[in-house]
């Protein structure tokens, strides 16, 4: 199993058909509806080490998300993936202050999410003697 991932979206389909990607990637995906559920996901499995958030969401939406673990310390570095359907350019400059790791527009471009991961998670390569 590759390493653990936090996947942030108030619809419910969307979290589901990601989570299949990325586990049959290998990752250990833990899912979340809103911001408060993301916040205690991250409380009870420390050992995740990315987030992916939708951007617009109905109570919080994913800026608020980024803004919370910016200001916790022990989530001020965790990378975060940010994908939305409906961002402007305005959404895609407040998010440069955050240090998001990338944008991507939905519907997610699989391959393009997938490569993103592989760069930052490399699959280790086991090398028989």
């Amino acid at each position: 199993m590759r390493e653990h991932i936090l996947l942030v979206d108030d619809e419910a389909d969307a979290l589901e058909e990601l989570g299949e990607l990325l586990e049959g990637e290998g990752f250990h995906c833990h899912c979340a509806n809103n911001v408060a559920s993301a916040m205690q996901c991250l409380a009870t499995w420390p050992d995740i080490a990315l987030v992916i958030t939708d951007l617009r969401m109905p109570e919080e939406s994913g800026l608020r998300l980024i803004q919370n673990l910016r200001t916790n310390t022990c989530y001020a570095d965790l990378p975060v993936i940010v994908m939305s359907g409906h961002a402007d350019m305005n959404d895609v400059i407040g998010l440069l202050p955050l240090h998001v790791v990338d944008f991507l527009p939905k519907p997610i471009y699989q391959e393009r999410l997938i490569e993103v991961l592989n760069q930052r998670f490399p699959i280790s390569q086991a090398v028989n003697c």
